[in-house]
């Protein structure tokens, strides 16, 4: 426990630290190229702990470690002014729209940068979330079952997207927790509409409308002792039926065992491409989380789809990526003005150094993933059209203008007042449910 907390931690820290030396690096170059006189690079906020000065620069770490800033010159709208040319407030418009910029740009330039490296190195996905969206399997109880869903059917529209995915899908599950999400899916021809409402049974897993894909059940880790282990069954093997009844996921077999509970079953695997019957008895053992069920002791997994891509092709796989990623961000954003979904879904640093400590235990490129992923985030969040922030910034430049002067400095200390009130507020809400994801219990 302690030593996946202390690697959670460090994981972050490396995360955050390069995502915000990266961030403010952008701004600091920009400014620099401009003739903006930079008289701060920091890391941090608060007291200065040390550091170095070079030139008119003093580059310095903070202590606390919460994001970091560049200060110019004059930057300060209520700061007292002089014609000198190397301030920030001296110089135009464009030039202070493209050093506000810099620092989102650079983030979102990472990410790509980033996908695009991994991509070609190893390009790791399960291949089902490439395949088009077919039920395998739908609990009766879900919103799905409720819905009429049945297994074998396909959705052609989920909100929107036609002949969606199963990533689409799980996408558009994700920013839709308790809220209607239409579909619209095809049986024998015939076209079903309606509408699910994806739920979650616990804060750490994704909010589902209760169907889950139609892919083969393939085993991966094997519990000595139990009843796949002793018929001889191996990681890799994919079972194709069971007492001559074909399986479409895992949750069906689930299911099925409930049912013949410890019947003597007849298992058709299929191993290295050769079909192999096999006699199994399932047994009542204890399920992690979960109350006793009849089980075969082994871990689904799925087929991977591993690859390496070239330049050209990592770069659009790379670029499309982070443009879905985008449009969810900004959706879920959108989502979250019009109170249509819940700020639970957004993470704050405790959520990210968990998922960090994740990434980190599992290699190198799913931490690089989950990097270029928050490195993405934080160029979008700072493109918002919050005061203080870059977004901000670039909001009240193109209000000024469109009025061809400047906003008044009681206005602009108005504005940034309340705009920082807000992002306190933000910040205290996103840390609370963090806390309450994080300890898996409700707090009032």
């Amino acid at each position: 426990m302690l030593n996946s907390v202390l690697i959670s931690l460090v994981a972050v820290a490396v995360i955050l630290g390069f995502m915000i030396l990266i961030h403010e690096f952008g701004h600091y170059a920009v400014a620099k190229l401009l003739g903006v006189r930079v008289e701060q690079f920091a890391i941090g906020f608060g007291k200065r702990l040390f550091g170095f000065r070079k030139g008119e620069t003093d580059y310095r770490i903070n202590a606390i470690p919460l994001g970091g800033y560049v200060k110019m010159s004059g930057e300060n709208p209520m700061d007292r002014h002089t014609e000198d040319p190397g301030e920030f407030m001296n110089h135009s418009r464009w030039h202070r729209f493209l050093i506000a910029i810099a620092g989102p740009s650079m983030n979102i330039a990472l990410a790509i940068v980033l996908l695009t490296g991994v991509y070609m190195v190893h390009y790791e996905h399960p291949g089902y979330l490439d395949q088009p969206a077919i039920v395998g399997y739908v609990d009766p109880n879900s919103s799905a079952g409720k819905a009429g869903i049945q297994p074998g059917d396909r959705l052609t529209q989920i909100d929107g997207v036609h002949n969606p995915t199963w990533e689409q899908v799980e996408m558009k599950q994700l920013i839709s927790a308790n809220q209607p999400l239409p579909f619209v899916a095809e049986r024998n021809g015939q076209t079903i509409q309606g509408s699910v409402v994806p739920a979650s049974d616990s804060p750490d897993e994704p909010p589902s409308a209760g169907w889950i894909p139609k892919v083969p059940v393939m085993i991966g880790d094997i519990e000595p002792g139990m009843p796949a282990a002793k018929a001889g069954l191996q990681e890799g093997d994919k079972i194709v039926s069971i007492d001559g009844q074909p399986l479409t996921s895992i949750q069906a077999m689930i299911d099925s065992l409930q049912r013949t509970k410890d019947k003597p079953l007849q298992v058709v695997v299929e191993r290295n491409g050769k079909e192999m019957t096999v006699n199994v008895i399932p047994v009542l053992a204890d399920t992690p989380g979960t109350q006793k069920h009849y089980r075969l002791g082994f871990r689904n997994t799925y087929q991977i789809a591993v690859t390496k891509l070239s330049l050209p092709e990592a770069l659009d796989h790379s670029l499309a990526t982070n443009r879905k990623l985008s449009k969810l961000i900004l959706e879920l954003v959108g989502r979250l003005v019009q109170r249509k979904a819940s700020l639970k879904a957004v993470s704050g640093p405790i959520g990210i150094a968990q998922q960090a400590g994740i990434a980190a235990q599992q290699g190198w490129m799913p931490f690089l993933e989950l990097t270029a992923a928050v490195s993405l985030n934080l160029g979008i969040f700072n493109l918002l059209p919050i005061p203080i922030m870059d977004g901000g910034v670039i909001l009240l430049l193109f209000i000024e203008s469109l009025m061809r002067r400047d906003i008044s400095l009681p206005i602009k200390e108005r504005i940034y007042q309340a705009a920082f009130a807000f992002l306190v507020l933000f910040a205290a809400v996103v840390i609370y449910n963090d806390i309450v994801k994080a300890i898996g219990s409700r707090l009032p």
